[in-house]
């Protein structure tokens, strides 16, 4: 499929040359001629590139709020700001606030191209990235024995036709958002969106313009999570920390199904099949006030509780033969060897439960896949038994205080770099895009720490 690219600029003549340059190279390109038509074209379809020149026909506005606008839509959306006569300082900002790159006109054809091809190179890697780092929640399975995930399967097997709201309890780390996604994937809906709101992570001033959106006095809208989540799925996780003036708004909605955004003064209908999760009792806040008792009722129609991962330590075995399976394939490394007799796995709390065991797993897959079981007990040991962690952390740092500064530097750039090397199968260009340094400086960095190549 050919790549869409929006061309923003008030100058007709190099609107025209930019837009022919990408056609004869077989891009999707779209055009606008002013602000207005910029904003148009952005709230329309959002490009996989964008092109915007700095001054535009607005004296109040200009291509950097059209770059903000982008951004605050997508910020993997790649954009390259052109101008003819802007200064360092605007250069510097369109770059801090996002921008791949800053080119000043006139630009040859080929520098242009080089530019556009570079930026959609970068934007892909990301989203690769993004890609392998979500498969942990949308190709994991729930994977246990015990009798409350045997429980839990049968909800979900008879939630397949159900549209009703579900309530997810369980302590962090326990699986929350996975059991939310096979609901969702299982559900007649599974075609349709599913939308992520974490409550606990917002500013307590953001929530409603999260949820329901938000329209601006030049006409711009902001979508909120319920409207993206339109015939599809949301899932508000901790759902317990909304702020109590906010959830009359959100008992609102599930009444009603429609909202107004924030400034705005039309109704917008949606259908939504909202799940909810929580690590908080919310029975208990509830009684402390602290939760409106009538939304409580609404959201707990169907509860399923997560037990803890130290008290169902069966899972333990299956779980991490699962892991460790999906981790060396998505990881493209051989599977570890790992001893489940290892005691420390069982007699250990998990305070992070599933989400902490898989992160063991992953850790163990990325740096130690081709080590004996006895190395990778010790790691173990040394990761779950906390005083054995500590002298070994005492021995590495006074062996640190002991080197030159220069030298204690080098020793963690090389050992931090071969490791990002490992990870991504000695991809330079993957592992420059994701520690955030140029391709050559890498190469530059590698050449000078002694760091050859990765097997």
């Amino acid at each position: 499929m050919h790549k869409e690219i929006l061309v923003i600029d008030d100058n007709a003549d190099i609107r025209f040359l930019i837009c022919n340059i990408l056609e004869e190279q077989n891009f999707k390109v779209r055009s606008a001629a002013n602000y207005d038509q910029a904003v148009f074209e952005i709230n329309n379809r959002l490009p996989d590139l964008a092109i915007i020149d700095i001054k535009l026909d607005k004296p109040d506005k200009d291509g950097i709020d059209l770059l903000k606008l982008i951004n605050k839509k997508n910020k993997l959306i790649p954009i390259i700001m052109i101008s003819g006569h802007a200064t360092v300082q605007i250069a510097i900002e369109a770059i801090r606030l996002g921008a791949y790159e800053f080119i000043e006109k006139p630009f040859s054809k080929e520098k242009i191209l080089n530019y556009v091809n570079r930026a959609l190179e970068s934007a892909s890697l990301k989203k690769e990235k993004d890609i392998i780092e979500n498969k942990l929640f949308h190709s994991f399975e729930l994977i246990g024995k015990s009798p409350s995930i045997i429980k839990i399967k049968k909800i979900i097997e008879k939630l397949q036709t159900s549209e009703s709201r579900v309530l997810i309890l369980g302590p962090t780390g326990s699986g929350k958002e996975l059991v939310a996604r096979k609901i969702h994937k299982n559900s007649q809906r599974s075609r349709e969106p599913f939308v992520i709101i974490n409550a606990a992570l917002l500013k307590e001033k953001t929530y409603e313009k999260e949820l329901f959106g938000e329209e601006f006095e030049d006409g711009n809208v902001s979508f909120g999570a319920l409207e993206r989540a339109n015939r599809g799925t949301l899932l508000i996780d901790e759902v317990s920390e909304i702020p109590y003036e906010t959830q009359v708004n959100v008992l609102r909605v599930l009444i009603d199904q429609k909202f107004k955004r924030v400034n705005g003064s039309k109704n917008i209908h949606v259908n939504i099949r909202l799940i909810s999760s929580s690590s908080k009792d919310l029975n208990h806040l509830v009684k402390e006030k602290k939760f409106r008792e009538d939304l409580y009722h609404r959201l707990n129609v169907m509860p399923v509780e997560l037990s803890s991962l130290s008290t169902r330590t069966e899972d333990i075995p299956l779980l991490i033969d699962y892991f460790k399976t999906k981790l060396s394939e998505i990881n493209g490394v051989q599977k570890p060897d790992i001893d489940i007799e290892n005691d420390n796995l069982y007699t250990y709390s998990w305070p992070g439960n599933v989400r902490e065991l898989r992160n063991l797993v992953e850790r163990i897959t990325i740096l130690s896949s081709n080590e004996d079981k006895k190395k990778i007990n010790q790691i173990i040991d040394d990761v779950l038994n906390p005083s054995s962690k500590l002298e070994n952390d005492k021995n590495v740092l006074e062996q640190s205080f002991q080197s030159p500064l220069k030298e204690a530097r080098e020793h963690f750039e090389k050992e931090y770099l071969t490791t990002q090397l490992k990870k991504h199968h000695g991809n330079i260009s993957k592992t420059a895009d994701f520690i955030g340094m140029e391709r050559s400086a890498l190469h530059r960095k590698l050449k000078s720490l002694g760091i050859k190549g990765i097997n």
